[in-house]
């Protein structure tokens, strides 16, 4: 049986809706509490959330559920996704919580899981999990019921973690930099992080309200950022997403830099510097081309993995990687953190600003990206890419762009979309392609 509740990312959805009520989310507790009840010790979870309306709902709803089956809870508040996964690894804790919708709006939330390792759990732990939702879970006698108590540190260690991050003589005097925190989960400690190692800063998205979260600002949006550096004529800007996972960067110029020229610059450096391992750096096979050319003349390789940033994470662990990430602007370096942590990249990309001495628009443009185009296609049901002419019109394609371009269709994981994308030398010929397959699909599913 297929899973109900996991997503690509834990589970998500609209609020006291279908998957994320808080009887749902109650049931998510007792069920991953029951889960990791493993050993005789006192067990404890640890529980952090972004600023969204509905984590007071969901937060008190898990609660509930997991001191009913007999586990101690540690109530972080609004803290970045990385800073949840660390502190359930420095606790000692048995599982760890998220309750954020990464990049969506307010409307919507969801739930990640980590593991004692403070990694995202296997596909074996969610299944698992999911049949256990489907059951009744027996309950802790009166007297093993847990507690939940609220540590009022949790910044502070996250804060000093991030800065561990960096060799010790690195600071950030004289940079002034912006940063727009989504009015998220980071927007406390992303910009005292970078104000302790001496920056000046002009914080954007630090006012949440519990809806005005990823409305308009953060990794997802750019105008307000693009023009608050501009405007202040600072050094960079920083973009965080709202649970703070996602880093995209802007330079002095108001131009934006994606997840791709990120890890270009710190898989070069990190080269350079002798510390990649793994002879590469793992993407998506969303990453552009030339991401992969510019690596490739480094001699060094791009790894590609389905869309996702738990396949780059379990490719990036099977190969003995420790750089990768995704376009869309997650970071994994698991030098420093066990999971995407947008503030720790952002200070990688401080430090090589600092120690090149360039520009940011100097630094961060290390290649041209080549044309890419991505569609999708809605269809009402069946399988399209099955049909006979859908199939034809790829081979098509594919024979097009042999050895200047790249093709990737899949079908999205979470609607009824069918996602084209083309990549090559020649922009109109990536345009002709992608439209082609486009209408193939359409005709088919129609």
């Amino acid at each position: 049986m297929g899973k109900q509740y996991f997503g690509t990312d834990g589970i998500r959805g609209r609020t006291n809706a279908g998957v994320m009520t808080a009887s749902v989310a109650m049931k998510v507790g007792q069920a991953a509490g029951t889960r990791f009840l493993r050993g005789d010790h006192r067990h404890r979870v640890v529980i952090g959330k972004d600023t969204r309306l509905s984590g007071y709902m969901l937060e008190n709803a898990m609660v509930a559920g997991f001191t009913s089956v007999g586990m101690d809870v540690v109530l972080l508040g609004p803290m970045p996704t990385p800073a949840v996964a660390l502190l359930t690894r420095e606790l000692r804790a048995d599982v760890g919580v998220m309750i954020s919708a990464s990049h969506n709006l307010y409307e919507d939330n969801g739930i990640k899981l980590f593991g004692p390792d403070g990694f995202k759990l296997s596909d074996d732990d969610e299944m698992a999990i999911e049949e256990m939702l489907r059951q009744d879970q027996q309950l802790a006698a009166s007297q093993d019921i847990g507690r939940a108590r609220r540590i009022e540190d949790a910044r502070g260690r996250y804060i000093h973690a991030v800065k561990r991050s960096l060799p010790q003589e690195i600071r950030l005097d004289g940079l002034k930099i912006a940063i727009d925190c989504a009015n998220g989960a980071a927007y406390q400690v992303a910009p005292s992080a970078f104000w302790e190692l001496g920056a000046e800063i002009v914080a954007l998205g630090v006012a949440p309200n519990g809806k005005n979260i990823n409305d308009g600002c953060g990794s997802t949006s750019l105008g307000q950022l693009r023009k608050a550096v501009v405007d202040n004529g600072a050094d960079i800007g920083i973009a965080l997403d709202g649970d703070a996972d996602r880093l995209i960067v802007v330079d002095e110029k108001g131009e934006a830099v994606d997840g791709d020229q990120i890890m270009a610059l710190i898989g070069s450096r990190w080269a350079h510097e002798g510390r990649l391992t793994g002879g590469g750096v793992v993407a998506t096979v969303m990453s552009n081309l030339g991401l992969e050319r510019f690596l490739a003349g480094e001699g060094l390789d791009l790894v590609r993995t389905k869309v996702g940033d738990r396949h780059v994470l379990e490719r990036m662990k099977t190969g003995g990687y420790n750089v990768g990430g995704e376009q869309s602007g997650h970071m994994i370096l698991l030098d420093h953190a066990t999971t995407g942590d947008g503030t720790i990249a952002a200070l990688q990309v401080l430090a090589a600003l600092v120690q090149s001495g360039k520009r940011a628009s100097e630094l961060l443009h290390l290649f041209d990206p080549v044309p890419q185009l991505l569609r999708n296609v809605r269809f009402g049901g069946g399988k399209p890419l099955e049909d006979g002419s859908v199939q034809a019109a790829i081979a098509d394609a594919e024979a097009s762009l042999r050895g200047r371009g790249r093709l990737v269709i899949r079908p999205s994981g979470t609607e009824p979309v069918i996602r084209v994308m083309a990549e090559g030398d020649n922009e109109d010929e990536v345009e002709a392609v992608v439209f082609s397959i486009c209408a193939a699909v359409e005709k088919a599913a129609a």
